[in-house]
């Protein structure tokens, strides 16, 4: 089972929060998989990770060796072409494949009531399922963890 970690974005989008996570990862000597909801999503966060403080390696689709890609970008809920352990969901993304990975961690934007309704009830088949859950909220000090 995995470990999944809900996100709950108050102060920023994920955009500006997941660089600084992917960035941790990589530091960990993981890989991650980034499952966007959309198409557009994939765009902007491809983007900013372009942009980021420190340059993060990565790619998506298209990618003639993704299995040299340490951060893959998809909105293909498959099996991760690079090996990653580790798996970020963004923009409402759903994975049926939580047990492939390590950890998961399930962002969503908390000044959104409809984002908020729809991750309490990924948690709750999350939990249903057995996976070992947490809860970070981000607040002005960092992420803090929850109930």
């Amino acid at each position: 089972m995995a470990e999944i970690g809900f996100y709950h974005l108050t102060r920023t989008g994920p955009d500006q929060a997941l660089p600084l996570l992917l960035a941790r990862t990589l530091g960990a000597g993981e890989r991650a998989v980034v499952l966007c909801g959309s198409a557009e999503r994939l765009g902007a966060i491809d983007a900013a990770l372009w942009r980021a403080e420190a340059w993060l390696p990565h790619n998506g689709a298209g990618d003639e060796d993704p299995d040299l890609q340490p951060i893959w970008l998809t909105t293909n809920d498959a099996p991760a072409p690079n090996g990653a352990r580790f798996l970020f969901l963004v923009d409402g993304a759903e994975s049926a494949r939580h047990s492939d990975y390590l950890r998961v961690f399930d962002l969503f934007d908390g000044t959104d009531q409809a984002a908020t309704e729809t991750a309490r009830r990924r948690w709750a088949a999350a939990r249903a399922a057995g996976h070992t859950l947490t809860y970070w909220r981000q607040t002005e000090q960092g992420w803090r963890q929850g109930v």
